[in-house]
């Protein structure tokens, strides 16, 4: 079973080949998260991603899209998580409309070289992120949940996806990633 985590840097994930254009040890690939040439057709089991999308434009990300899918086997699954530009709204409001609570979900700023940055080119709604799937030809499109398939005690995995307002307040809070599962 081949599962790929895209975009991945400092987090390892067990069971996962990993690419990115970072150093750490676990990485497999180092190298963009599209294209993925060195990826057969219809060979992968299963994509994860969490906040890279966003660093591409909407047109881009389309692209991206198409070519994540075509490495995925029929029944392969995209977990995909990206900033949830509604929620971020919410998180704005909340924050008496401080502009500076929303700014690094917003923009993004990634160093992908020494003062080489990247920034993310685009915002998510559910809205937006479902016609695109749907454009790209994904099936049985749903929400996932982050604190189910990772965990939620403090020693489990922990990434975007799992990003909350206020801060890991999972009783309290909520959610500021869109977690959108979709199939081949």
């Amino acid at each position: 079973m081949l599962k790929l985590h895209l975009g991945c840097g400092k987090r390892y994930l067990k069971g996962y080949k990993h690419i990115d254009y970072s150093s750490y040890d676990h990485i497999d690939h180092k190298q963009p998260i599209y294209p993925l040439p060195f990826i057969k057709d219809s060979s992968v089991d299963e994509i994860y991603c969490s906040h890279a999308l966003e660093y591409f434009d909407y047109n881009e990300g389309i692209k991206v899209l198409n070519e994540w899918k075509r490495c995925l086997s029929e029944g392969g699954i995209l977990r995909l998580s990206v900033p949830d530009f509604d929620q971020l709204i919410k998180v704005y409001e909340q924050n008496n409309n401080d502009i500076n609570s929303i700014i690094g979900p917003v923009f993004g700023r990634w160093e992908v070289e020494e003062n080489k940055f990247i920034f993310h080119r685009t915002v998510y709604t559910r809205q937006k992120l479902l016609q695109a799937l749907e454009k790209v030809g994904f099936k049985e499109i749903c929400d996932w949940d982050p604190l189910e398939f990772h965990g939620c005690e403090s020693n489990s995995f922990d990434d975007y996806s799992k990003a909350y307002f206020p801060h890991m307040d999972f009783a309290k809070g909520f959610p500021i990633s869109l977690n959108i599962l979709g199939k081949v």
